[in-house]
């Protein structure tokens, strides 16, 4: 058997076991969603009104189809056992059990979570993890969030906790759940509450274990698990779960003698449907118990398949306490003997793990963000389930007809049941096509293996369609999003190789094969005329257009869309690329190699040449990009300067002279095919030491577009590139002979438009992904012509190179999170509380997207998911030796 290499740190060890599958140190994890209830896969409504069909209300009620949520929560990587905390201050109308936040038609600018919680720190492989939740003193105020979230329109800024007053004269409880692992199967749960207010405060804790439902979902009931008490254990009181599948046996114990309570995860229909319900101690008893004093719910036989210890604290002003609960699969006598000293050991480990990573190059400062972020990264691994045939059938609720046409109907084949990085554990608990290719980046410096895991996810067999398209999101499978996902793998594949000496080829090579079927589908499905201008529509870009594209345009138009085609450029170099580095040791893919760079060269051209009278996407009178609408015969530009005549630049590849020297099948038929097509050289430029630069934007073209992104009255903010240009404040863009909602204005912050759920805007703020696409193709450009070009002098950024532009990008988004001058972060923007407070300022939330003149953070708030991006640009210019 292989054994582990040497590691540097316990952290570094441990991974190297579970590669090996020495050891399943990542069995379990914060694979627990913060939210499960308002999601397509517990929609069984008729209209597919998937808000509606399971609101916040019902979640403390009815037992959850797919998923479980909670609060701090863990769970093994099936989920078949969970364990969280639930709180309550005797004030609240509800037991707190997860977080709240508004239905997506509820928030004047889309679903937006209520609470204040931060993902502190975690190992990759959750041998320490660290979860911080900030819990008022006051009643929280659910129905006034609701009411004027409704009330407020799309142009008034989001209502949150603080600007109630929920946190005025620190009147919280700071509940802090920490896990550290003595083995794979082996963890403590430490919860400490701290009364940061000014009096007492009265606080109810229920740490609580169950069991996913899987067993009321056919007909007849599958086996139930059950948990049950143990007695005789002083100093102590015990549980002890049993599963009847190989899951098996585990024990659960919590220091003290506190009371505890058992129901069942079963659906409580008598509140809900005024029917009865499968067994009378159902999911909301501890809500019961507590709340309202009513033990009628729970199970006096002390079992079930959900428990909870409840304790019950009166913390005095600084006040604190704490509580330790084990989970383990053997029984112990003197479970939390050595608990003390594991918990600081563990602390440790993850210092020393943090430390090597990120060398000695960086900032305190930085230190700080790149540990969040790459907690937030981590804590958002979620488990997720759906499988599409079974969801649109129906089991033991059978859905109505018109489920079987609707939404998702094309994709029965998508059978799911793994643990994924998410956008967002709260606002977006689903995986993202393209959003898991920038946080797969993002893992790949803390945890290759996991990162290489999660896009090999996408290609498998049941989540890629048989035609060839990759699942986009629940909401829509067949959306279309970028396609990113070549370019993350040899990202990765290149990272690796600098991390171990060696890439892993056996990873590029299995995922490359299925990219081939991908790359076939977009070709034919999106190149409707087959003139190698693509038609992508949605492409994530949500909002920027004068259209909605993810819905059919008007009778008788047609867009040709710059980003779309820029895309599939990008995707030829990122194939290529690829197929060039698989034939360093198998020819057979020089002719892959090959086919991709003439597809490429074809690409580039028609980017700007067009045939039958119609305009290209390249406007030489404005030296930008910009899709083009065709009516008949008759064909306009949409002016609008944004990030889709930016995305051009992602096209941009170096091919080495060791590399063409050496492949010859490759030289002879890329030589022949440029004799064969002189006017498809103009994307090539042959450098003196023999490097061929491959870039959708031609030299002499690119100093125009350049001109653009780095001009500050254009795309370039003090925090990044916006994604539409400022000279959109004075000059909207609009669509002659339309009516009003045919118009493009620049938006610096939350979004005005409806579209895509209420909470997308791509008409102005920074996004990390694309800022650090352009940060990336920067260094490629620079690399390629960084002798012959600089930045134009516009804004005072200009005589400098490429290389020092792209830094300059990268230092500028880092800086939303850094403290200026002032101490002040931008990404907090004037919200006093965040900015001042020592109990606040230095926790980190990773936004959505950013203010494009503020930097203040907009959008989901933990959505540490592509916005981790940000530790990848710092390590890289810790790297580079970048202040």
């Amino acid at each position: 058997m292989e054994q582990p290499d040497l590691a540097p740190t316990a952290e570094h060890q441990r991974l190297e076991e579970a590669r090996l599958r020495l050891l399943r140190w990542r069995h379990w994890g914060p694979y627990l969603a913060e939210r499960a209830w308002g999601t397509v896969r517990e929609d069984y409504s008729r209209d597919g009104s998937a808000w509606d069909h399971f609101p916040h209300d019902h979640a403390r009620s009815r037992a959850y189809r797919w998923n479980e949520d909670g609060l701090g929560g863990i769970c093994d990587r099936n989920q078949i056992l969970c364990l969280a905390v639930a709180l309550w201050n005797e004030r609240d109308p509800i037991l707190k059990e997860r977080a709240f936040g508004l239905a997506g038609p509820e928030g004047n600018h889309g679903e937006d979570v209520k609470e204040i919680y931060y993902y502190e720190d975690a190992t990759p492989t959750s041998s320490y993890l660290r979860y911080l939740y900030r819990y008022p003193q006051r009643a929280f105020p659910y129905a006034q969030l609701v009411e004027e979230g409704r009330r407020r329109s799309t142009r008034e800024p989001e209502l949150n906790l603080e600007d109630l007053g929920a946190f005025d004269e620190s009147r919280y409880t700071d509940v802090t759940v920490e896990y550290a692992k003595r083995d794979p199967n082996d963890i403590l749960m430490v919860i400490t509450v701290e009364n940061r207010g000014p009096e007492a405060a009265p606080i109810h804790v229920l740490p609580h274990v169950w069991f996913r439902n899987t067993w009321a979902w056919s007909e007849p009931a599958g086996e139930a698990p059950e948990l049950s008490a143990l007695e005789g254990h002083e100093g102590a009181v015990a549980l002890q779960a049993k599963h009847p599948s190989e899951f098996g046996t585990h024990y659960v114990y919590v220091q003290g003698s506190p009371e505890l309570l058992f129901t069942d995860n079963e659906t409580h229909n008598e509140r809900l449907f005024g029917s009865p319900s499968r067994s009378r101690h159902v999911k909301d008893a501890f809500h019961d118990v507590v709340v309202r004093g009513d033990r009628d719910r729970v199970n006096p036989a002390r079992r079930g398949t959900k428990a909870a210890s409840w304790h019950r604290f009166v913390l005095p002003p600084g006040g604190r306490e704490r509580i330790l609960v084990r989970l383990t699969k053997e029984p112990h006598r003197d479970p939390f003997a050595g608990s003390e000293a594991l918990l600081a050991q563990r602390r440790h480990e993850a210092d020393e793990y943090y430390r090597h990573l990120q060398g000695p190059e960086i900032s305190d400062e930085r230190r700080l963000i790149h540990r969040q972020a790459s907690a937030g990264l981590l804590w958002s691994m979620q488990f997720y389930a759906y499988d599409v045939d079974v969801w649109l059938r129906g089991d033991a609720i059978p859905p109505p007809e018109e489920r079987l046409g609707g939404r998702n109907a094309h994709w029965r084949h998508l059978s799911i049941a793994d643990v994924i990085s998410m956008p967002d554990a709260w606002e977006y608990p689903w995986f993202a096509a393209w959003d898991l290719a920038f946080q797969a980046v993002a893992l790949s410096s803390i945890d290759m293996e996991l990162a290489k895991g999660q896009l090999k996810l996408l290609v498998k067999e049941w989540y890629q369609h048989p035609n060839g398209q990759i699942p986009a999101y629940e909401w829509e499978l067949s959306d279309l999003n970028p396609p990113v996902h070549a370019w993350a793998t040899f990202q990765l594949y290149k990272i690796e190789r600098a991390q171990r000496g060696v890439g892993d080829k056996v990873f590029l090579e299995r995922v490359f094969h299925k990219l081939l079927i991908n790359f076939a589908w977009w070709v034919n499905r999106r190149d409707v005329q087959g003139n190698n201008v693509f038609e992508g529509g949605f492409l994530g870009l949500d909002n920027i257009s004068l259209f909605d594209r993810s819905a059919k345009l008007p009778p008788g138009m047609r867009l040709e869309q710059a980003d779309a085609t820029a895309w599939m450029a990008m995707y030829c170099l990122d194939l290529m690329r690829i197929a060039l580095e698989l034939a360093q040791d198998n020819s057979a893919y020089e002719d892959l190699a090959s086919k991709f760079f003439e597809h490429f060269l074809r690409i580039a051209y028609a980017l700007h040449h067009a045939e039958d009278g119609r305009l290209p996407l390249w406007s030489e009178e404005d030296g930008f990009y910009f899709d083009v609408l065709l009516e008949g015969k008759r064909s306009q530009h949409l002016k609008i300067r944004s990030l889709v005549g930016l995305i051009p630049l992602f096209a941009v590849h170096v091919i080495p002279p060791s590399v063409y020297g050496h492949l010859a099948n490759f030289r002879r038929r890329t030589e022949w095919f440029l004799e064969k097509n002189p006017e498809l050289a103009e994307a090539i430029t042959v450098r003196p030491d023999g490097r061929k630069v491959l870039s959708a934007v031609p030299l002499d073209r690119l100093s125009r577009v350049l001109g653009h992104l780095f001009n500050e009255a254009e795309f370039l903010s003090p925090h990044g590139p916006r994604s539409l240009s400022r000279e959109h404040a004075t000059q909207p863009v609009r669509l002659d002979g339309r009516g009003p909602g045919y118009e493009v204005a620049y938006e610096p912050g939350e979004a005005p438009d409806r579209m895509k759920g209420g909470n997308s805007n791509w008409r102005g703020p920074v996004w990390f992904p694309m800022g650090y696409l352009l940060y990336r193709s920067l260094q490629r450009l620079d690399h390629g012509f960084g002798d012959m070009l600089t930045i134009p002098p516009v804004s005072g950024c200009g005589g400098r190179t490429l290389r020092e532009g792209a830094d300059e990008l990268a230092r500028r988004m880092i800086a939303i999170f850094e403290r200026d001058g002032a101490g002040r972060r931008p990404v907090y923007g004037n919200n006093a509380l965040f900015q001042d407070d020592p109990h606040f300022r230095d926790r980190i939330l990773f936004f959505e997207y950013f203010h494009g003149d503020s930097g203040e953070g907009l959008g989901a708030a933990h959505q540490t998911g592509w916005t981790a991006l940000v530790g990848d640009m710092i390590l890289r210019l810790a790297r580079e030796h970048c202040p």
